[in-house]
């Protein structure tokens, strides 16, 4: 009896696939990411070193995680209220975000003037002016020493300059932009708290990616990747795209789609002699003229459209 060759074993798919845009890529390097791990690493040491001091308790600062998301993504993610605080950066002069609970803030608050750390819980709680300055002086001691942190990426430093509790008001950057979010736990006295730290991608990535040198793979691991480079290139010719023809649009006001019946005309604004749009994801890539191919419908491309992104 001819043995029954075992039947290929298809793997379920857990989860749906996400849309990646290559044009924002939300991974870091090996490399960049390696770099920025032990500046951050530095910047934790130190912060924890300036707390102990200041606070006169013994503080802990460590880094957690190092991330690329978009701007909107970091703010959803924060509670509200929280204390955000804008950090001038020279000298780029782009903005960073220290984000800290204000719970947290309170507990120094009360350990600068000798207290033992209960702080303030009371829900909704800002810092007065007064608190501010004290915040922003202890802070800006503790940040005082990016430019030790990241002296082998880039020169840096900053100035605490203001506070936002509400990160829907605190527009930094555009929502899309790709930002770098820095994760550390925080532990003053026998409290702790996840603090945040934010910066532009391009402040730290651009300068990373100037310093790089040569390519230090071997030519084992540079044949790999253009393997996978060529695997990638040709996966990608395969994957089916919707292709629109479209007129142009025209603009009609609500009570005449209300009032639409069978019959009506709804004259377009697109001439008769102008080529119509050939669309893909609601990118014009192409102009064409409409015909016709044998029995069907059909365009001709007549120019295509130069499109850098």
């Amino acid at each position: 009896m001819t043995p029954t060759a075992p039947q290929p074993v298809r793997r379920l798919r857990t989860a749906e696939p996400e849309p990646y845009d290559f044009r924002r890529p939300l991974t870091l390097a090996r490399e960049h990411s390696r770099h920025l791990e032990m500046a951050f690493q530095r910047v934790a040491r130190q912060f924890a070193t300036q707390l102990t001091a200041r606070l006169r308790v013994v503080s802990q600062v460590t880094f957690e995680d190092l991330e690329l998301r978009t701007y909107d993504e970091y703010t959803g993610g924060l509670p509200t209220p929280t204390a955000m605080v804008m950090c001038a950066m020279e000298p780029s002069r782009q903005t960073a975000v220290l984000q800290i609970p204000v719970g947290a803030t309170l507990v120094w608050i009360d350990y600068l003037f000798g207290g033992d750390g209960r702080g303030d819980e009371r829900e909704g709680r800002e810092l007065t002016d007064l608190e501010w300055t004290l915040v922003r002086d202890l802070l800006q001691h503790a940040i005082g020493d990016l430019e030790y942190s990241f002296a082998g990426v880039t020169p840096m430093s900053a100035t605490v300059r203001s506070v936002q509790y509400n990160p829907q008001f605190a527009q930094v950057v555009a929502a899309q932009e790709t930002v770098l979010v820095a994760v550390f736990l925080l532990r003053v006295g026998e409290r702790e708290d996840r603090m945040t730290f934010m910066l532009p991608s391009d402040l730290l990535l651009g300068a990373l990616r100037s310093s790089e040198g040569a390519d230090a793979r071997s030519e084992e691991e540079r044949q790999v990747a253009r393997i996978a480079h060529a695997e990638l290139e040709r996966a990608v010719q395969d994957v089916p795209v919707h292709v629109a023809v479209q007129f142009r649009p025209v603009t009609v006001h609500p009570r005449d789609v209300v009032n639409l019946t069978v019959g009506d005309v709804l004259p377009l604004s697109h001439p008769s002699s102008e080529p119509l749009d050939v669309v893909v994801d609601g990118i014009v890539l192409a102009r064409a003229a409409a015909g016709s191919h044998g029995s069907r419908l059909a365009c001709q491309v007549v120019t295509v459209e130069e499109n850098p992104a």
